[in-house]
């Protein structure tokens, strides 16, 4: 029986566990949680840090897996890759290129050095040091940390006096205190925030999005909501995969599934902002199955099991959905009892709802994907029946908090 070892252990590993053992695979789950909600579903939990990267690979080597996955666990994934390295265990790349993919910093470089459009950013690990670059940067910047995802620590900077404060919640959302400023995109239309798949280095499953925003929430760079199909202008979507290719080839990247999130800037030019080798919070890889029928996760699971892969190709979605990020309002706090969604959205529309908080839990700000409540899918006909439902959330969803 094949072992596989997945890092981390939130609920987007349940339906990799699930896929897992209907392949036959004794599945190891790892992290330093152990209430998390996967360990109660895999065949074995080891409690490890997922970051240190040599405990892990002692175990992987002492427990003989056949693979290792971290699967919409951002900060597992360099670790897979080294491990994968060390084992001689298929990955979608090298551990250097996905060191490269998983710091911000390191990315916006490789970008700039091989002359894909890439926004005015540096990289920093003293907090001091920005302040001597004030005119190198096309203000109001972003500053992020290089090692986050989630929109964590993320924050935007309108003039130099703000500045200290945002690198200070950079610096306590990294893992290695180092982060990175760059200009401020404006960009044309909407965020695109999607899972692709690679086969022997050639992007074989892409697709595109738009990815919303709530200017109400307490960090409004967190995505609200992403909806399939993208409005973005085939033009553009034909030179980002063009350039997501041509990426992947310079990386010498292989089998497998990304999280890639693009953008148009309003200066007509497309960006590749983030390219992560694993699958996106969110529930991506499930709704885009959903929509589009591609069995993105059996896949990854073959892949990193070296099983024959499934034929996997691009294709339409069926109709017009919505993965919704349940989250609180500004100034709603509390401790959770339940949702209410009107009967009859939840009828016509609603697909799932996988909530990942439990009533009595303590309702937080939304200040990134780890502070949601959950996921709801929802299918419409069009796109306008799409906009003028998901415009009125707030009339026919309801979070009711504990008396």
């Amino acid at each position: 029986m094949k072992k596989l070892l997945l890092l981390g252990g939130s609920r987007y590993l349940l339906p990799v566990i699930k896929t897992a053992h209907h392949l036959g695979v004794y599945v190891i789950t790892c992290d330093y949680l152990p209430d998390n909600i996967a360990h109660k579903y895999s065949d074995e939990y080891i409690n490890i840090s997922i970051v240190d990267k040599d405990a892990v690979l002692a175990m992987a080597a002492e427990k003989k897996i056949d693979g290792v996955m971290s699967f919409a666990c951002d900060p597992g994934v360099v670790t897979a890759a080294y491990v994968a390295e060390k084992l001689g265990l298929p990955f979608q790349g090298s551990y250097e290129s996905v060191r490269i993919l998983q710091d911000k910093g390191l990315f916006r470089r490789f970008l700039q050095d091989n002359s894909f459009n890439c926004p005015n950013s540096k990289r920093y690990t003293n907090a001091d040091e920005p302040f001597n670059d004030i005119d190198f940067f096309h203000w109001p910047v972003i500053v992020k940390p290089v090692d986050s995802a989630g929109s964590k620590g993320v924050t935007r900077v309108d003039t130099v006096d703000k500045l200290a404060e945002a690198i200070e919640t950079a610096i306590s959302s990294s893992r290695c205190n180092s982060f990175i400023i760059e200009d401020f995109l404006t960009f044309r239309g909407y965020h695109s925030s999607a899972d692709l798949f690679t086969i022997d280095g050639k992007l074989e499953f892409t697709t595109y999005s738009d990815q919303l925003f709530d200017s109400e929430a307490d960090n409004k760079y967190t995505p609200a909501m992403i909806i399939w199909p993208s409005t973005m202008e085939e033009e553009h979507r034909a030179v980002l995969t063009s350039e997501t290719q041509r990426l992947m080839e310079l990386l010498h990247m292989k089998n497998g599934i990304y999280n890639v999130e693009t953008c148009v800037g309003n200066n007509g030019k497309p960006y590749i902002m983030e390219v992560s080798p694993r699958g996106g919070g969110c529930k991506i890889a499930e709704i885009q199955q959903m929509a589009m029928g591609a069995e993105l996760i059996e896949n990854e699971v073959r892949s990193a099991l070296d099983m024959p892969m499934k034929e996997i190709k691009s294709h339409a979605a069926d109709g017009h959905w919505c993965e919704m990020v349940v989250h609180a309002r500004p100034g709603q706090s509390g401790l959770f009892s339940k949702i209410m969604i009107d009967p009859e959205i939840e009828k016509k529309y609603v697909k799932v709802v996988d909530l990942s908080i439990k009533p009595g839990d303590v309702v937080q700000p939304f200040t990134g994907a780890n502070t949601s409540l959950g996921d709801i899918f929802l299918r419409f006909d069009s796109r306008k029946e799409l906009d003028e439902i998901m415009g009125k959330t707030h009339e026919w969803l309801r979070i009711e908090m504990k008396a």
